[in-house]
């Protein structure tokens, strides 16, 4: 069964285009990493999914029904971000409490463990919270309420690299006890790549691809050598990024789809092979420029 399906959805404000012809589904009880430069449009699509924007065009559907509005997505998703926000007047054991009168599947001695474990204090309120307390607590709401929708838009923003480690450890072991649909939106691919199953890349609101986590590892090869003999070579490859290593040295990223006669041929050449981690090729991918950086440089 797929949770969500989207056909040329667009999102328009005004004369600039959010999101483009985007067309994609996601299957039930998956965890999808939701991933892109900073304007690509992840955090519209995720909030178009659910029911906070109305799309411009196209269809979308969650749980076979246009989430903006639904009732049914509203009880059954829940979406965590870091502009959350909580009546000042309720202390954060008051707030699980009245999430937990919200959500039908909420685990509340998840929440009470989870709360001991990152030592929030039950008598704090959440706006006096630093930015990575708040998104520890929002991420123990996200986690605690089960829902069969959970969408996580950059969920560690501010946290400390342990807490972020710890944070994606607990959520994998809950998803493998009680299975939901996952979304999580994030810049730091290297450290979800273990945790997702599938990659939705965006770039300038378009779908640049949608992929296993397992095929984009082995999506792109990295060659490097003499720099004629790269180009020589390369000329009828697909070339995802590009850059000089020193004076006479090249470095190229490929898709690895050539056969194994031309990297015979490559070798021959004097060109030396390496393996390019799903983290960097979404990088390359949505690069204005193949060179990257180095292109500001290469132009002086």
């Amino acid at each position: 069964m797929n949770v969500i399906e989207c056909n040329q959805l667009t999102k328009t404000y005004g004369r600039f285009n959010a999101l483009i012809n985007l067309s994609f589904t996601i299957k039930e009880n998956t965890i999808t990493g939701i991933i892109g430069r900073n304007g690509a449009g992840k955090t519209t699509l995720l909030k178009i999914l659910a029911g906070f924007f109305r799309e411009t065009k196209g269809e979308v559907k969650v749980f076979e029904e246009k989430p903006f509005n639904s009732l049914l997505v509203s009880a059954n998703s829940i979406y965590i971000d870091e502009y959350m926000n909580y009546p000042t007047s309720l202390t954060l054991v008051d707030i699980l409490h009245q999430n937990s009168r919200f959500y039908e599947k909420w685990n509340a001695q998840l929440a009470n463990r989870l709360f001991d474990y990152f030592s929030l204090q039950p008598k704090q309120h959440y706006n006096r919270l630093s930015k990575g307390q708040k998104n520890t607590f929002n991420a123990i709401v996200g986690l605690s309420s089960r829902c069969a929708l959970t969408i996580f838009d950059e969920p560690t923003t501010g946290m400390d690299a342990s807490v972020r480690k710890d944070f994606y450890r607990a959520l994998l072991k809950d998803y493998l006890e009680h299975p939901r649909t996952i979304l999580i939106s994030s810049h730091h691919l290297d450290e979800i790549d273990d945790l997702i199953e599938e990659v939705l890349l965006i770039k300038n609101g378009e779908k640049h691809l949608h992929k296993p986590v397992e095929e984009l590892k082995e999506y792109a090869i990295g060659v490097q050598g003499p720099e004629a003999a790269i180009t020589q070579w390369t000329a009828e490859q697909q070339v995802i990024h590009c850059r000089s290593l020193s004076p006479g040295t090249s470095y190229a990223v490929v898709e690895n789809h050539f056969s194994a006669a031309l990297k015979a041929e490559a070798t021959r050449m004097g060109l030396h092979f390496s393996p390019v981690t799903a983290s960097d090729v979404c990088v390359y991918l949505t690069h204005q420029n193949k060179g990257g950086i180095d292109d500001v440089f290469n132009k002086y």
